[in-house]
């Protein structure tokens, strides 16, 4: 993870915008949240980055598609145009919106997520990032993670992370490609 970190970390020195677009994509397990939680403690820039995973968008199991048109509308676009964007939380227990939360075109800004990196969203993106790892230790960590509540989801969310992979070529889009263990 230490590896990806500082590659992702050399990419955004090199950005001269004080408010860059991070996307981090990878299946379920691979990573992405350990890596963007490490981006934001060791942030180069002074100031706050903000951090939006895609878990808290994903309007339920069979909503990866949707939660990415989502932060790209919501989040992605606004930014990109200096404006404030705004999204809702998804309460996967009530299955449905929640609380809304802003985020500021002026700051850095890094979503994770599994679907995000997607040619419309790589536009906006000044780091794309795709993890990948080996299906058996995702599936180790996605479930150590999140337990039995995905454990009977975890096939279903892989066929949308497969439509993803086939359709939008995530991985040829990415300025780092890393895999984990």
């Amino acid at each position: 993870m230490a590896d990806a970190a500082a590659a992702v970390l050399r990419a955004v020195e090199g950005i001269e915008a004080l408010n860059p677009v991070i996307l981090i994509d990878g299946r379920s397990g691979a990573g992405k949240s350990t890596l963007a939680r490490a981006l934001v403690s060791a942030w180069p820039a002074a100031g706050r980055v903000q951090l939006v995973a895609l878990d808290s968008i994903y309007p339920g199991w069979d909503g990866l598609a949707a939660g990415v048109e989502i932060a790209r509308q919501d989040i992605l676009v606004p930014h990109a145009r200096g404006l404030v964007g705004v999204w809702r939380r998804y309460d996967w227990d009530a299955g449905a919106p929640a609380e809304a939360h802003a985020v500021d075109p002026s700051l850095p800004l890094i979503v994770e997520g599994a679907g995000i990196l997607t040619p419309q969203t790589a536009r906006v993106a000044d780091v794309a990032v795709w993890l990948d790892s080996p299906e058996r230790s995702r599936r180790h960590r996605a479930l150590a993670r999140d337990g039995d509540a995905y454990e009977p989801h975890w096939e279903r969310w892989a066929l949308q992370e497969a439509e993803h992979i086939r359709e939008h070529r995530p991985h040829a889009l990415a300025h780092v490609n890393a895999v984990m263990p």
